[in-house]
């Protein structure tokens, strides 16, 4: 393998990346305009899986497969923020 990708593969991967980038920026409006918190925390969560997408089509496109692991991290850190968040939001903040 030389290294390259073909030529469809290049062009769907930034595509992919422009619809992954307008995506943030609608999440983006949705973590600021809210309304609740739950709201907000469901918006970072997508947030961080959108930004895994840019992280697998990087290393897609750089053949780079070790930033698949920096997905792994990012994901196993933000199930374990959501699960915090879910535990705080059912028991309340005065427990």
């Amino acid at each position: 393998m030389n290294g390259e990708l073909h030529p469809v593969v290049a062009v769907a991967a930034r595509l992919s990346l422009g619809m992954l980038g307008a995506a943030l920026l609608l999440v983006l409006i949705r973590l600021v305009r809210g309304p609740s918190l739950p709201d907000r925390v469901v918006a970072l969560d997508i947030m961080s899986m959108l930004a895994a997408g840019v992280i697998a089509l990087t290393a897609i496109e750089s053949g780079q497969p070790v930033l698949l692991d920096a997905i792994l991290v990012l994901a196993l850190v933000v199930f374990l923020g959501t699960i915090a968040f879910a535990r705080y939001f059912e028991r309340g903040p005065s427990s």
